[in-house]
């Protein structure tokens, strides 16, 4: 008898627990639906269409269910009153699901080069001032000779907004320096948003220039991502998103980022850095300019041709 009681109680647990694990994930169902809702309401305050011809480098649309390579164009701006601003960075990211990996280049904003749709030649990073998104693609694609598919701009004045709302970053700082009201010392440190957006702004400390800068914006970049892919960040998510959705464009619709997150995830595991070696400053009726000598011109564009398997 005993033993018939002791069984209907052994059979009791695995009913118990299935109740409990169906609720919790019921629970969790409800709690990514609302992460997801609020996602989708960011993103569409991001999105920011532009009006641009169709890409002569480019023969076929990209198809993301098709896994296609495809390249992206990331603007930092500074956007302040009175002053439509200039983009203080310039990056490109193209990406390649079939080799499974990103190759990543920074444009220097002071490279010389043809100002596509205004005429002259002149700093690359005047392009944003004279044509906005538009004639940057433009001039970043004439450069590089490639296709500049889709753009993502930040706001680097509410960057700080974003740091916050991921509770802050951990970067690795390769040199001492100050700058902006802070120390910074060598090796890793924990950046608030104005700390960080002060460690991404200095230049003319750094004996390397804006290539210092560069790669000190990138470790910023890389921290942000770092950060809010943590688990402790999806209690965070209604601020992340409040801050991206302020200061964050891109012509990239809601499902296209769904795709590339479905379909392209496994590009990011390995991220190249081309480095531009041998380019030099120059002075033009007494204005700076960077050089990039045609030769490796040339091989950094079929490095990143081949990648897009143009």
């Amino acid at each position: 008898m005993r033993s018939d009681k002791h069984k209907k109680k052994k059979r009791k647990w695995p009913k118990v627990l299935g109740i409990v694990l169906l609720l919790f994930l019921l629970a969790g169902g409800a709690y990514a639906f609302t992460v997801y809702q609020s996602l989708n309401k960011a993103v569409e305050t991001m999105h920011d269409p532009i009006e641009r011809d169709k890409s002569p480098k480019r023969e076929k649309e990209v198809k993301f269910e098709g896994k296609d390579p495809f390249s992206v164009l990331l603007l930092g701006v500074d956007e302040r009153e009175n002053d439509k601003g200039r983009s203080d960075s310039m990056i490109v990211l193209t990406v390649n699901p079939d080799v499974k990996s990103v190759k990543m280049i920074s444009i220097p904003r002071d490279t010389l080069t043809d100002i596509v749709g205004h005429g002259t030649r002149d700093k690359i990073n005047h392009a944003y001032a004279f044509g906005g998104v538009e004639m940057s693609m433009d001039t970043v694609e004439n450069l590089l000779d490639i296709p500049i598919d889709y753009y993502v701009q930040i706001n680097m004045e509410g960057f700080e907004d974003i740091v916050n709302a991921v509770g802050g970053v951990t970067v690795d700082n390769d040199i001492d320096f100050s700058y902006g009201g802070y120390d910074f010392n060598k090796g890793d440190l924990n950046l608030s948003g104005k700390e960080a957006l002060a460690f991404s702004r200095m230049r003319y400390e750094d004996p390397r220039g804006d290539f210092g800068r560069q790669l000190r914006q990138r470790e910023i970049i890389q921290g942000v991502i770092n950060e809010g892919a943590s688990v402790s960040s999806l209690w965070k998510f209604d601020d992340i998103f409040d801050a991206l959705g302020s200061n964050v464009k891109t012509n990239l619709k809601f499902e296209e980022m769904v795709d590339i997150q479905k379909h392209y995830k496994a590009a990011s595991q390995d991220i190249e850095q081309i480095q531009i070696k041998t380019g030099s400053g120059t002075k033009i009726d007494g204005i700076y300019y960077y050089v990039i000598p045609d030769e490796e011109l040339e091989e950094i564009q079929s490095t990143l041709q081949k990648h897009l398997e143009l």
